[in-house]
Parts: structure tokens; C-alpha cells; sequence
């Protein structure tokens, strides 16, 4: 009886794939694809990573990518941010092409077609490679939820919406209210 193998796909031949719109990444060797975002997805993310963008630069804080840049975490484990943070301490994980390791703080932005995969499966790879600060935004219902590591673990800090305050735990000072995320 024949069993059939699974081919784990790497980071070299996640490079080969078309540079189509579309956001391509590894979990565990396995070739995930997902379409372009929607509106309110994009206002979402170009708001908060103006706000990042500004705090980290007023502060020579680090750095601040948006998608589309890669995140490789091992060569059978690369993922595209919606947001990332990279503070001044570990600078060395940037390349030319990508970051190599853990950021300090990932955002990612619910889409229907993610939502799952991002809640579940990112969230896990996240606390696994030691990312310290990871932030869920539910576009629709316009709410942000914000985890820190801790002792190994993800630990729900909020959920905030409207005029709420967050805080984050990794860029000391950085302050904003939900609703600046989602304004129009």
C-alpha cells in the first residue's frame, strides 16, 4: 500500500511564488494564499502604522514595516504582518529582503478569509517564536485586542474600542485610542 508524503515547502520556494497581490505564507512547510484586503482592512492598517510609524521615529524607537514584508521565523515558517514592529535592540533580525526572527510587536488585521488562521494558528506560531506583543483588530466590529508574552505565553491585556486607551506593553509611551484606527 502506497502512503502519500506531504512536500513541506521552504522559504526559497515561497520566493518563487508570483509577486500577484496576493499574500503568501509558510506554516509549518504548508502553502497558505490569501486575496488582497478589503476597504476598511487597508484604513485600518495605514492608520495604525502612521501612528506607529510617527511614535517609533519621534523616538528612534526602531523600525515599523507593513505588509507586503516577510517574517522568517525558520525556513518552514514565514508569515506577512499586516504590521510589525522591530525595536532598536534587535535591528540585527532585518535584512535586505526581510526579518529574520521574532519582532518585538505584530499586528494583524482580521478579513473574513484570515480571521481563523490568525486567531488560531498565527496567534500559536507568534508565542512560539517569541514575539512580545501581538494585536488582533477586528476591522468589522472595531475592536482591538492586545496580548503580551508572558512567561511563554500570550495574556490577554484588552479588548478596547471607541475612546479607549491602549497602551502598548513593548514601545513605552506609545498611546492611541481605538477609534483613531478606525476613522475614515
Amino acid at each position: 500500500m502506497a502512503t502519500a508524503t506531504r512536500v513541506k515547502l521552504n522559504y526559497d520556494d515561497l520566493r518563487l511564488f508570483p509577486n500577484d497581490g496576493k499574500r503568501h505564507e509558510l506554516i509549518d512547510g504548508e502553502h497558505i494564499m490569501s486575496p488582497a484586503p478589503k476597504t476598511n482592512h487597508q484604513q485600518a492598517s495605514i492608520n495604525l502604522a502612521t501612528l506607529l510609524h510617527a511614535f517609533v521615529r519621534q523616538h528612534n524607537a526602531g523600525r515599523v514595516f507593513s505588509a507586503p514584508f516577510d517574517v522568517v521565523f525558520s525556513d518552514f515558517d514565514v508569515t506577512e504582518p499586516d504590521i510589525l514592529f522591530i525595536s532598536r535592540e534587535h535591528e540585527n533580525l532585518l535584512t535586505e529582503d526581510n526579518a529574520r526572527g521574532a519582532p518585538d510587536l505584530i499586528v494583524e488585521i482580521l478579513s473574513p478569509s484570515t480571521a481563523e488562521m490568525d486567531r488560531k494558528v498565527k496567534f500559536s506560531l507568534y508565542e512560539k517564536y517569541g514575539v512580545r506583543e501581538y494585536w488582533i483588530i477586528t476591522p468589522d466590529a472595531e475592536i482591538v485586542q492586545l496580548f503580551a508574552l508572558r512567561a511563554g505565553k500570550f495574556e490577554l491585556l484588552g479588548n478596547f474600542s471607541g475612546k479607549q486607551e491602549i497602551r502598548s506593553a513593548v514601545l513605552s509611551g506609545f498611546v492611541c485610542r481605538a477609534e483613531e484606527i478606525f476613522a475614515a
